[in-house]
């Protein structure tokens, strides 16, 4: 698959602080790249790089296997972890004022129907929800018609179900041929969305490829679940690995019904029992010792 992007030896210092840390990717066209991992791990440096909003300390970024150019920027768009909206503009007239930048952009009709902004179209931007105001941004960000989407921490601060929405719509922004890169440290945003992605920690990749190649490499288990009040008995006395996390016991296990068998004749608890596969989050505790969200 043509790579539309190349990130090759990055490097980004901040006086004795190595931000980002010699890395390197590419990114194939047309798919959801993820970069993965907690906060300061260097995500939001890493993206703003190769959006050419920061300069590098050294490296190279490569757009369609050339430096960037003025296409670039014309070729892209952003949203950020942050924007500021203005004040005593509704939603359709900050759609028209954004539209008016650039040479080309999409019809605003297309955009209300993408982004889902009929019902607070005359509703002033400064007044919008944290759902409706990322849907807005969104809509912003793809006014040019971009190849690029650049979306850093779409849905941080978003409930649930606002979560769940953008999600759709970034599925239905792809599905339209367009590559979207993605900062996250929501482990499910990444395995739902991400057809690729690098897991950064201290500035550093410490894992990369798709979701599911990752987690097949690095575990061959499922973890049988119960929460702590529940498990009334002694660790050793079971003959799989335990983990113990905040909220439960974890038990790493290739053989479930053995295990569930085991805890039964334990006269554990199972009111709070569950089973799950391994995801993200568990990989990244394996690779670095503290979970993503710490």
């Amino acid at each position: 698959m043509t790579a539309i992007l190349e990130v090759i030896n990055l490097t980004k210092s901040f006086r004795s602080l190595k931000a980002v840390d010699d890395i390197s990717f590419s990114i194939p066209r047309g798919v959801c790249f993820g970069l993965l991992g907690p906060n300061g791990a260097g995500k939001t440096t890493t993206i703003e790089i190769i959006e050419d909003i920061k300069k590098p300390s050294s490296g190279e970024i490569l757009y369609k296997g050339k430096p960037r150019d003025r296409e670039f920027s014309k070729q892209t768009g952003i949203q950020f972890q942050s924007t500021s909206l203005m004040d005593y503009l509704k939603t359709r007239e900050v759609l028209a004022l954004f539209a008016k930048l650039y040479p080309q952009s999409q019809p605003i009709d297309h955009l209300i129907e993408l982004c889902q902004l009929e019902e607070f179209l005359d509703t002033y931007a400064t007044r919008l929800s944290g759902g409706q105001r990322q849907r807005l941004l969104l809509a912003v960000a793809l006014v040019n018609d971009p190849e690029v989407l650049f979306l850093d921490e779409p849905t941080t601060g978003l409930d649930p179900q606002s979560r769940r929405n953008f999600w759709s719509l970034i599925r239905e922004i792809k599905s339209r041929g367009k590559t979207v890169l993605l900062t996250t440290h929501y482990m499910e945003e990444a395995e739902l969305l991400c057809d690729q992605l690098v897991i950064m920690d201290k500035g550093k990749i410490i894992a990369d490829g798709s979701p599911d190649a990752l987690l097949r490499e690095h575990f061959n288990h499922s973890y049988v679940c119960i929460d702590r009040p529940d498990f009334n008995c002694e660790m050793s006395s079971i003959s799989s690995p335990i983990e113990e996390r905040e909220d439960c016991i974890a038990i790493a296990t290739s053989a479930v019904e053995k295990t569930l068998s085991e805890l039964v004749s334990l006269n554990i608890n199972l009111r709070s029992l569950r089973v799950r596969n391994p995801s993200l989050d568990d990989l990244f505790l394996k690779l670095t010792g503290h979970r993503l969200r710490e």
